[in-house]
């Protein structure tokens, strides 16, 4: 077998001399485009809503809270999440505030009406761009990349803490 270009695609020369390309192997690059092809569905939708990417983690982390998150919780799970760095995750819960989607609760973030009505929102017009994307996709397919990126995840979160010099702990 031999690699072919840059796309990371399998190429198998028969004994005839013929050619055929196969699934293009994952890595990185094919992660990365994927998510950011994924995202930019979501953030097109977003935008339409005033919010951003960050922002629905934010939120969202907020709604499906067991209990009522402090703001030092949430930004632990979302950071968890995105990798990013707290000031900025905790600026994107400044802007959720003042725009009336979270609410103090004494020591307490809480989703409001109209933060549950955003994700609500949000998630009824992204749901047909999902169903275009994943759809037809055999299950043992979703099953083995799910695999797969679980074992990535898990492995770029311990070199992200060695870098960072702290405990990888995958948050689910």
């Amino acid at each position: 077998m031999t690699t072919t270009g840059t796309s990371s695609a399998v190429g198998t020369t028969s004994a005839t001399g013929t050619s055929s390309t196969t699934a293009p192997l994952a890595d990185a690059r094919l992660l990365g485009l994927a998510h950011y092809a994924a995202r930019g569905v979501l953030e097109h939708v977003l935008a339409r809503h005033g919010a951003t990417f960050p922002q629905q983690i934010a939120l969202r982390a907020a709604v499906t809270a067991d209990a009522p998150r402090t703001p030092d919780e949430l930004v632990a799970e979302v950071r968890a999440s995105l990798k990013a760095d707290p000031a900025g995750i905790r600026a994107d819960l400044d802007a959720l505030r003042a725009k009336g989607l979270l609410a103090a609760d004494g020591p307490h973030l809480l989703p409001t009406d109209a933060g549950r009505a955003l994700l609500a929102a949000v998630g009824a017009e992204v749901a047909p761009h999902a169903a275009r994307v994943w759809g037809g996709i055999p299950t043992e397919d979703l099953a083995a990349a799910g695999r797969v990126l679980a074992l990535v995840a898990e492995r770029a979160g311990k070199e992200l803490a060695a870098l960072e010099g702290r405990t990888f702990a995958l948050e689910s």
